[in-house]
């Protein structure tokens, strides 16, 4: 399938889109340590952010809403500014994703209340969306092909340490010193990364490509059908892990358990996506990305089906870790198939488009979903999706089979 795609597609060089003025090596672990500081804050802002919500006498739905403006700026946002990491470089983005995510975790420390909730989670959103598309185009740039996926797997790495960190950590804080003091403690990992984004730009090179180069609308990317069906595959399982951040801590409350317990059960999800991805570079020399993305899906489904029938935090741990297994290939084999799959002078906006995909799903499954548990109870939740899984996973082994 990637052979074929080949034919039709430019793989980018990274002699042909980049001045490398650091070692390719030493950047990617700038990048690796930039991606963990960074998504602490955010991590751990799903659980304090819900948390504090349901605190403050928020329902379901209410949490929902609120969840949902952490993806409303992104869905309609990062296929242009893809567009702009493509022509400017990579520069400003990183600084304003990282200044961003700093500035929405200290609302609530200034402010703590429900209110304040609704300018963070947007702010939140749209600063993680602009850093997300910097590191993954420099990453993918700064690598030849057959290189990529063990940058992209680095990268997902420093994703999954920093969402068994934050989550524990806010889980923790929040017993100890409360809402307020503990997003404040989430905002302070993201000084050392403003620094860095700000003044390294001897190891963090300037990934541009040429005007002329770029050319073609949103229209054209969906008719690569190896772009289209990763897009596709990447939204069901980026929807499973966003409703699990979301529906786990209102979940957990209703079952009794502490912010502590609840973000230990969370960090039992992180601990497996870790091992998977450190894995994952051996997988792959078994089963192909799409196999694996197909795999994947059928695996969460089983961790859904079994989140409804547990009611202790070992029992919660032990099917987050199962779907932690699901969703943890998933990030890095859809950035890997959808950097590949872009044309020469497009991955930027290839990845923004990925980012788009996933960040509608975001947006679309907590007020939908959110209603659903308010209505119907959150088995009904958890089984839904189950069936939306297990629907997208047998879809894709019917292409599988056609092809």
């Amino acid at each position: 399938m990637l052979r074929c795609l080949a034919k039709t597609t430019s793989y980018h060089s990274p002699t042909d889109d980049l001045q490398l003025v650091a070692p390719r090596r030493m950047t990617l672990y700038i990048i690796v340590l930039l991606t963990f500081l960074t998504h602490i804050g955010y991590a751990g802002s799903r659980v304090a952010v819900s948390l504090f919500a349901v605190d403050q006498g928020a329902t379901p739905f209410v949490v929902g809403t609120v969840v949902a403006l952490y993806a409303a700026l992104p869905a309609v946002l990062a296929l242009p500014a893809g567009r702009m990491t493509d022509r400017l470089g990579v520069k400003i983005p990183l600084l304003f994703g990282t200044s961003g995510v700093f500035m929405a975790l200290m609302l609530p420390f200034l402010w703590p209340a429900l209110a304040p909730l609704y300018f963070t989670a947007p702010l939140l959103g749209i600063s993680f969306m602009a850093f997300q598309l910097a590191t993954q185009t420099l990453a993918g740039a700064i690598a030849v092909p057959s290189e990529r996926a063990r940058n992209f797997s680095l990268i997902s790495l420093g994703f999954a340490a920093a969402n068994f960190t934050g989550p524990l950590l806010a889980g923790i804080m929040i017993d100890q010193i409360g809402h307020a003091r503990t997003f404040f403690v989430l905002a302070m990992p993201l000084i050392p990364a403003i620094v860095l984004a700000a003044l390294g730009a001897r190891w963090i090179p300037d990934v541009h490509t040429k005007s002329e180069s770029v050319g073609g609308g949103a229209i054209d990317l969906l008719k690569i059908r190896l772009l289209r069906n990763t897009l596709i595959a990447s939204g069901i399982i980026s929807s499973a892990w966003d409703l699990y951040q979301f529906f786990m801590p209102i979940y957990g409350r209703a079952q009794g358990l502490s912010a502590t317990s609840i973000g230990a059960v969370l960090s039992a999800f992180a601990v497996a996506i870790i091992l998977v991805r450190v894995v994952l570079p051996f997988a792959l020399r078994r089963a192909g990305e799409a196999q694996l993305l197909t795999y994947a899906m059928f695996v969460a489904c089983a961790a859904y089906c079994l989140f409804p029938l547990f009611h202790s935090a070992w029992t919660l741990a032990a099917a987050s870790f199962l779907l932690g297994v699901g969703c943890g290939c998933g990030q890095p084999l859809s950035m890997t198939m959808v950097y590949n799959a872009s044309p020469r002078g497009r991955a930027g906006e290839a990845a923004g488009m990925r980012i788009t995909v996933n960040q509608t799903t975001h947006f679309m499954i907590p007020l939908l979903f959110g209603g659903l548990g308010s209505v119907a109870g959150l088995a009904a939740v958890f089984f839904t999706n189950a069936g939306c899984l297990v629907v997208g996973g047998y879809i894709s082994l019917r292409n599988h089979a056609r092809r």
